[in-house]
């Protein structure tokens, strides 16, 4: 197991860092960098005055020094002039002497966001734990629900319970979450149909989570996950449910629960417990839509937010937890099914 983590955790930095320098190279493309000087520096500034900004900034260095710098591996660009030193790890009126040499991610400095003049990190940090809110009540919601539907419709193939499930999951797949969260808001938090069991937006639920203002939000996104688990579920279980052992079991007087339960149930549970925990990374950058369908500002809303208006840090933040989460959920998957499986772990 030691030499398996050894050579994750290698392939996890090297992925890491090859996913976050395309992320840096397309964010720092000249129309982009243009963009951040104009906002800056004004938009009606020449094209000289756009390239003096960018020089006097540090953006005119090689696109890979600038990743370094960055990512905190290079020593951070300085600048003198009229006898005032200025730099990438020189903050307003400190010393340059006191300065460190290096600030980037690796040292905790993330960069400064152009849209909400404030620090990436605890813009990230603050956004993603709303967003840690919301896929903590859409899995405890949508992980139950599915293993439930797949499991019953995996035990009777063919019947109509089978069908009836199986039909169920390939609809709530196939409904987006902006039809359905459109559909939920209009029946259940409009006047249009009288219904005002939960409210339209889930601004309040920043503050304070109740039932009425995050089920809703909750809901459109757990829909449409369980049909997927659900499906992958039902399938596991039918494969389970034809084996020898269970036939065999069932030849010996086991009873048909028993034989579910204790038999079929954990090996059919391995395929859906990759596919649940690929859901962490498919939740943290899918819930964009449902985040400003239900005015949610959580890590979606802000990424989207940051893309709109061009915001290079903290676009680079939001790039650095979503590769952290896929890689970290790729590895818990990867152990995990190594304990359910005892092939895998006997080779």
């Amino acid at each position: 197991m030691i030499p398996f983590l050894i050579r994750r955790f290698a392939t996890m930095v090297m992925t890491a860092i090859c996913l976050t320098f395309i992320v840096f190279f397309l964010t720092n493309l000249p129309p982009n960098l243009e963009k951040v000087a104009k906002s800056e520096a004004g938009s009606r500034i020449s094209d000289a005055e756009v390239q003096s900004w960018l020089e006097r900034n540090g953006y005119a260095q090689p696109l890979v020094i600038r990743y370094g710098e960055w990512l905190g591996v290079v020593p951070g660009w300085t600048r003198e002039e009229n006898g005032t030193t200025t730099g990438r790890c020189i903050e307003r009126g400190q010393d340059p002497a006191t300065a460190p040499r290096f600030c980037g991610v690796i040292q905790g400095d993330w960069g400064f966001s152009t849209v909400f003049k404030e620090d990436v990190g605890g813009i990230v940090t603050k956004r993603l734990g709303l967003t840690g809110w919301l896929m903590l009540f859409v899995m405890l919601l949508m992980v139950p629900l599915a293993l439930t539907i797949g499991v019953l419709a995996g035990m009777r193939e063919g019947t109509k319970l089978d069908r009836s499930l199986s039909t169920f999951s390939i609809a709530t797949t196939a409904t987006p979450e902006y039809v359905s969260g459109v559909l939920f808001i209009t029946v259940f938090a409009s006047s249009v149909v009288g219904l005002k069991w939960f409210k339209g937006s889930a601004t309040s639920a920043m503050d304070d989570i109740t039932f009425a203002n995050f089920f809703l939000p909750v809901l459109t996104i757990a829909l449409y996950g369980t049909g997927y688990i659900a499906r992958m579920t039902r399938a596991s279980m039918t494969e389970v449910m034809t084996a020898q052992y269970i036939r065999t079991a069932r030849l010996k007087g086991v009873s048909f629960a028993n034989v579910v339960l204790r038999h079929a149930l954990r090996n059919a549970l391995i395929a859906p417990f990759t596919v649940i925990m690929l859901q962490f990374p498919w939740l943290l950058n899918g819930v964009v839509i449902v985040e400003t369908l239900f005015n949610y500002k959580g890590f979606g809303w802000t990424l989207v937010e940051a893309a709109g208006n061009n915001d290079i840090e903290l676009l680079l933040g939001c790039s650095v937890v979503a590769v952290f989460v896929v890689l970290v959920t790729q590895l818990i998957s990867d152990i995990g099914y190594v304990f359910l499986n005892p092939r895998i772990r006997i080779s």
